[in-house]
């Protein structure tokens, strides 16, 4: 048993809501079914017998007067009184025979109560039929003298007396009833749903390093206190964001400084020119990496989204690597234009180039794509270097990781990638990375992208190559 119910618990959660308020929606609403349904088979259950005993006492009073009439009408008359009450009241009579054809009335309780009270009052010989021959209706023996079993006749009455009257508007009520409390669950759930849903969303933002509006401290008491819980960790985080912008604009100011004057004093030390350019080498390797670990302390920069052309970007990155005489292949559209941070993104596109051109070398080719995959946009840079191994991809992505054994003889803090993926994650996109055909890594940036841009960007290609100087 515990297997099978394991086996279809899968199933079953595929077709649940996911989301809180519909998964207490729909807990409410299974309740309120539920109670409706006990509470209406409550009422039935209680109802039914007063109700049979009002039938039985109906039907007792229609049978008691058709015996009446038919002793006291003379026996020339009898045919034209059956025929009277069959046109006015609709009763129809007739004499019971032994090969009557009958089919029983259905089993069910409140049939059972009521043939049990016409018995009691007029007697255990008391028969019942749910059809006598061809005819449909509720049918009830009854004997001129119930001492004389000679003299019986059969009494049918219009359906309409015996069938319960007002079921529908029974079902319309209950219904109504039911919906009205559906609209009541679910505004109370809402209520809940809802703060819930602006803590999500401010959640985000302070995992994308943004500052989130204050949450409205009000509702219910938990709800409340979540909410003046989460204003006051984002105050905090707010001062400490401050804090450390502050500290790290000093740290710059005091160690860039020193570096700016150690390199002008060893270029002009005299020592031979190999050694100089060594030593200015590491002087400048220890600036960058000191830029990245202010790029990765600071964060994402509060700067807006704005209508941005990445192929414009591509081309004016590309520059100046291209004046170095780097050979870079850029292949982008003439236009290709998404919401993004200028400064952040152009970031991630540099660090990107740096790393290829640290563990490819520059002496080997690299090529850069700008084009649109699906309602994506993206930014793609393939090199020639030892690449990365699959299982390792994703541990490459967290700060301070470098993977020596595949990309040997590199300087660097591990911060590139790490800045790049939270990049992306600030723009609701991804970095991924793949092994490349042929050897090296293929590094892809994915950007949101309308469906307008992408098929403008689908039909004006532009390729520009640029080699060596």
């Amino acid at each position: 048993m515990p297997r099978l119910l394991t086996a279809l618990a899968g199933p079953v959660s595929r077709w649940l809501p996911r989301s809180l308020l519909w998964q207490t929606f729909l807990l409410v609403a299974l309740l309120l079914i539920l109670a409706l349904a006990v509470w209406s088979q409550i009422f039935r259950y209680f109802q039914e017998p007063a109700r049979a005993r009002d039938v039985a006492q109906m039907v007792v009073s229609v049978v008691n007067l058709t015996r009446t009439a038919l002793i006291n009408a003379d026996v020339e008359r009898r045919t034209d009184l059956l025929i009277e009450l069959a046109a006015l009241e609709g009763i129809r009579i007739y004499p019971a025979e032994p090969s009557d054809e009958l089919e029983p009335l259905a089993r069910t309780r409140p049939l059972e109560l009521l043939m049990a009270d016409v018995r009691q009052q007029l007697g255990e010989h008391t028969r019942f039929a749910a059809r006598w021959k061809s005819l449909d209706g509720f049918w009830v023996s009854f004997r001129l003298d119930p001492d004389d079993g000679t003299d019986e006749y059969w009494v049918m009455l219009p359906a309409d007396r015996i069938e319960q009257q007002h079921a529908l508007e029974w079902l319309a009520w209950g219904a109504a009833a039911l919906i009205v409390a559906l609209a009541g669950a679910y505004l109370i759930v809402s209520r809940i749903s809802k703060p819930l849903r602006n803590l999500t969303r401010a959640a985000l933002m302070v995992g994308s390093g943004r500052t989130p509006p204050p949450q409205e401290e009000s509702g219910p008491q938990e709800v409340a206190v979540v909410a003046r819980a989460f204003n006051r960790m984002a105050g905090e985080l707010a001062r400490t964001d401050a804090d450390r912008a502050l500290i790290l604009a000093g740290v710059s100011h005091d160690l860039r400084t020193p570096l700016a004057r150690l390199r002008l004093g060893v270029e002009l030390s005299g020592a031979p020119g190999d050694e100089v350019q060594a030593m200015v080498a590491d002087i400048e390797e220890m600036d960058r990496i000191i830029g990245q670990f202010l790029d990765f302390g600071r964060g994402e920069p509060q700067e807006p989204m704005r209508e941005l052309d990445l192929a414009a970007l591509a081309h004016e990155i590309t520059a100046p690597y291209k004046l170095r005489g780097i050979d870079l292949t850029l292949s982008s559209p003439a236009t290709l234009i998404v919401n993004a941070q200028a400064l952040p993104l152009r970031r991630a596109i540099t660090n990107l180039l740096d790393n290829a051109l640290r563990y490819a070398g520059e002496d080997k080719p690299l090529d850069m794509r700008v084009f649109v995959a699906g309602k994506e946009a993206a930014i793609e840079v393939a090199d020639r270097g030892p690449g990365i191994p699959v299982d390792q991809v994703e541990r490459i992505r967290q700060p301070f990781t470098r993977l020596e054994e595949a990309r040997s003889d590199t300087k660097g803090a591990g911060l590139g990638l790490a800045i790049v993926d939270r990049v992306m994650r600030a723009h609701n996109g991804r970095l991924e990375l793949l092994a490349r055909e042929g050897g090296g890594l293929r590094a892809i940036l994915f950007l949101p992208c309308t469906a307008k841009e992408a098929s403008r960007a689908r039909i004006v290609p532009n390729t520009e190559t640029g080699g060596r100087a």
